[in-house]
């Protein structure tokens, strides 16, 4: 800021050029034009600046409303929306925003993209999920499967709480309502309880209307979470933030477990889940790999076991007390 009158003063009053202001200063050429150039929008002449301190001089000349730019500014609210249908790309709306005004200055394609995706930004929100401890299970099954001797393959069943992220990892034979369900069960005696929900995908195994507001589950699986004490509530369709937490588990239960096992030979799916077993323990011990946090946080690991263990005593002592009020 210092050498912006110092700047002006050898531009506007010593007549000098650019180069050699730039030299004297030991600044760029570049600058030396751009306070020259809001000196002339600003339509300030030496001796105007000469009165005005370092300050005032910077306000009148950065505060100096910007000029119009001569380029027609396509509307990237249409272009966001065309976008939306399968098959378009920007390469063609922008021929399109060209052939439209072919009389005026337009961008070229380039700059159209820049403009554009700067737009889209401004337009992308976000939310923060806090997870209470126990509150959450999601679950789902992860893309790779292990391959048996027979030819067919182990599906993998994978489960994360939500305020730890602590991880269950569980083979089945295939991805039925009788594997999503077995899987569950299983991943519920591993945590030692019951969350208060069950956040599935949209499978079709389990969820018989798959609707962005209320997706309706199968029957079975009402009877089952009924039976559990619990509740179902599938992420919406299309919307993997919905469970971020099991798709982050799945990637490390691909990348730490089923790499592991990609050299060896099974039989049978319970040969899968005796090998996923030691390495499902060793995976929760390392910190840094399954929390945000900072690793499978032993207090939120805590937490989640007591809050649960305690969903499942009062579960307990509510039916030993109605069996007790029973004549």
């Amino acid at each position: 800021m210092r050498k912006i009158k110092d700047v002006l003063r050898l531009k506007l009053d010593a007549r000098l050029s650019h180069e050699r202001i730039a030299a004297a200063l030991n600044i760029s050429k570049g600058v030396v034009a751009k306070y020259v150039s809001l000196a002339t929008a600003a339509d300030l002449d030496w001796a105007q600046v000469q009165g005005l301190d370092e300050t005032a001089l910077h306000h009148r000349l950065v505060g100096t409303a910007a000029r119009a730019s001569g380029f027609v500014a396509p509307d990237y609210g249409r272009i966001h929306q065309e976008l939306r249908r399968k098959g378009m790309t920007l390469m063609l709306l922008w021929e399109e925003h060209v052939s439209q005004h072919p009389d005026a200055c337009t961008h070229r394609y380039s700059q159209f993209c820049v403009n554009y995706r700067s737009y889209a930004k401004t337009l992308k929100r976000s939310m923060r999920q806090i997870h209470r401890a126990g509150e959450k299970l999601f679950i789902d099954y992860a893309g790779p499967t292990v391959e048996l001797s027979d030819g067919s393959r182990a599906h993998i069943f994978v489960a994360a709480m939500g305020a730890s992220s602590y991880t269950f990892a569980y083979a089945t034979p295939r991805e039925t309502m009788a594997d999503w369900l077995g899987a569950t069960a299983q991943a519920l005696r591993f945590f030692g309880g019951v969350p208060r929900l069950i956040v599935p995908d949209n499978p079709r195994a389990l969820i018989a209307n798959p609707d962005r507001y209320e997706p309706r589950a199968n029957e079975t699986v009402l009877d089952f979470a009924r039976h559990y004490s619990t509740s179902v509530l599938p992420a919406r369709p299309y919307h993997p933030q919905d469970k971020g937490k099991v798709e982050s588990a799945v990637q490390v239960v691909e990348r730490w477990i089923l790499m592991r096992l990609r050299h060896q030979k099974f039989r049978t799916v319970d040969e899968v889940n005796e090998a996923i077993a030691p390495l499902l323990d060793q995976l929760m011990s390392i910190p840094t790999v399954i929390s945000p946090l900072g690793g499978a946080d032993k207090n939120l690991d805590y937490l989640e076991v007591v809050h649960v263990f305690i969903r499942r005593s009062n579960a307990g002592s509510r039916a030993l007390h109605q069996a007790r009020k029973a004549p």
